[in-house]
């Protein structure tokens, strides 16, 4: 069973970056998967932020393309988001997602978006704050 566990949210203030980090186990060296984040905020829907598939493909939103940049370690079994420029509407709490087997970046994006119970695993979550 693949487990996903997120870090390194917090508070900033706009204009501010933040690293989220989340550590991936329970994969087999044989399984494709598609990784990515999505986020919630308070009384809102989710929305997909990034993915990567496992041809290397990424998809953003269009919300966050330019300021965020999704990547990963595999050597540490680890997904990074990198967010810059960030502003208060990007304070949520954000998931971390896989989707197994061969699904692209822009599927994932809209799994994570529109259907996030079909997400094969997904994190607790780290609360990102941004202040003005």
């Amino acid at each position: 069973q693949v487990q996903l566990v997120e870090s390194g949210g917090g508070s900033v203030q706009a204009g501010g970056s933040l690293r989220l980090s989340c550590v991936a186990s329970g994969l087999t060296a044989s399984q494709t998967v598609t990784m990515g984040w999505f986020r919630q905020a308070p009384g809102k829907e989710h929305e997909g932020v990034a993915a990567l598939d496992s041809d290397g493909s990424t998809k953003y939103a269009d919300s966050v393309k330019g300021r965020f940049t999704i990547s990963q370690d595999s050597a540490k079994n680890t997904l990074y988001l990198i967010m810059n420029s960030l502003k208060p509407e990007d304070t949520a709490m954000y998931y971390c997602a896989a989707v197994t087997g061969y699904v692209t970046a822009v599927q994932a994006l809209d799994i994570m978006t529109i259907a996030p119970h079909a997400l094969s695993a997904r994190g607790q979550g780290t609360l990102v704050t941004v202040s003005s």
